[in-house]
């Protein structure tokens, strides 16, 4: 069957309905650039600690760090995120990133950095996280029209995979040549990207929003909207759990590298890419799919597909199958967590989207460090795979759970 000229564009012009938008094409771009070096770090980070300490629960505790002021600010960050502009808030919070990964290079560049260190500067950076990522998930809708909400989302995870997918095999040949030091710098120096992205576009103005009287009060709005509508608060719990016990599994790359596979710096960035890879495959999937219909379907798919994967991936030492496994792995948990996301929005009024998306944030983000957390100390006892399978049969099980308790899932559009 040939493609003709018309048909290949149209496609183009469907997988890429959000890259018509102006604004979105500057966040696009400079999000990609500025994400690349945030794997970088990410990479480079996790390696460096299992260097400096040779622990797995090390790993554990930094992400914990990291994930425990969502726990404590995302939702005030919700708050924040619906009551000044979402730009002008992004703006502050990339550059104190930015700021953040100076003073890490400058640690390592000095040769004075300590575990500790890290952990003191991944908990900062949760704290620029807490505020940042309910402003950036719900910005996504002051680019686009909301009939092109799923595919500005599906972009998203594009570029974000795209970075996954090179960013850390850069860090490893990075890390081997001229030392993690310079995986630091360059992230920091990618941060410019985005911000001189956001401070290029041309937002229009919105009316305030309706304020009441306590920040509290606000969050309780957004949190009792959660609790009252099931198939919201369904997908918020699938987020939790598919990200405390499937996605932590990630935290152990460095270990698994170096134990498993009988790596270095280099396997982990395999790894991670592989992962990422899969992910962007995933993405450009869904986003080809345009406005379809299947949506509850495919996300159902995902839930049984992801945690299958993982369990088959403790079962292999092999790097060709364990890479190969992992780009399976990584489209699958895109299809839960791009589609959730995508769902929960359009579910959502407009006047609650930050606050919504910050208690999702708050699930995503901070469940994250509890996983990083309990999966180091199990790996630390029992061994890395007995971990991850330990998290997989979570994660299966509440597959079955939804899959039997709210059938309304499978049927979202």
């Amino acid at each position: 069957m040939t493609i003709t000229p018309s048909q290949r564009s149209a496609f183009a012009a469907r997988t890429f309905a959000a890259l018509r938008y102006r604004n979105y094409r500057l966040w696009f771009f400079g999000q990609m650039v500025s994400l690349f070096g945030s794997w970088m770090q990410t990479t480079a980070q996790g390696f460096l600690v299992f260097q400096l300490t040779g622990s797995p629960a090390y790993l554990g505790y930094v992400g914990f760090a990291a994930g425990v002021p969502a726990w404590v600010l995302t939702l005030y960050g919700g708050v924040v995120a619906d009551r000044v502009p979402r730009r002008t808030l992004l703006m502050v919070t990339q550059t104190a990133q930015m700021a953040l990964a100076f003073i890490l290079a400058a640690l390592v560049f000095a040769g004075i950095v300590q575990p500790w260190h890290i952990v003191a500067l991944s908990f900062l950076l949760g704290v620029a996280n807490a505020f940042d990522a309910p402003a950036r998930l719900a910005f996504v809708r002051e680019l686009v029209d909301k009939e092109d909400l799923t595919n500005g989302i599906a972009l998203n995870a594009t570029m974000f995979n795209l970075a996954t997918t090179t960013g850390p095999a850069m860090a490893g040949v990075t890390y081997n040549l001229v030392g993690p030091a310079w995986c630091f710098m360059l992230n920091g120096i990618s941060f410019l990207a985005v911000i001189g992205a956001l401070w290029r576009m041309r937002i229009a103005p919105k009316p305030a929003a309706p304020r009441s009287a306590s920040a509290w009060r606000d969050v309780r709005e957004g949190v009792g909207y959660i609790l009252h509508e099931p198939v919201v608060r369904t997908l918020m719990a699938l987020v939790g759990v598919t990200s405390c016990f499937g996605i932590s599994f990630s935290t152990l790359f460095p270990a698994w590298a170096v134990r498993i596979l009988g790596g270095d710096a280099a396997t982990t960035g395999l790894l991670q890419s592989a992962r990422g890879l899969g992910a962007l495959l995933g993405a450009l999937l869904i986003a080809s799919l345009g406005r379809f219909q299947f949506k509850g379907r495919l996300l159902t798919v995902g839930t049984f597909a992801f945690p299958t994967l993982l369990i088959l991936l403790t079962f292999t030492s092999w790097l060709p199958l364990t890479l190969a496994i992992l780009v399976a792995s990584g489209l699958a948990v895109i299809m839960i967590m791009n589609l959730a996301n995508a769902l929960v929005q359009t579910l959502t009024p407009d006047t609650l989207r930050g606050r919504v998306m910050a208690v999702y944030s708050m699930v995503f983000f901070g469940m994250m460090p509890v996983g990083a957390l309990w999966i180091g100390l199990i790996a630390e006892r029992a061994g890395e795979p007995t971990a991850v399978i330990s998290g997989s049969l979570v994660v299966l099980c509440t597959a079955v759970l939804i899959f039997i308790a709210v059938p309304q899932i499978r049927a979202l559009e």
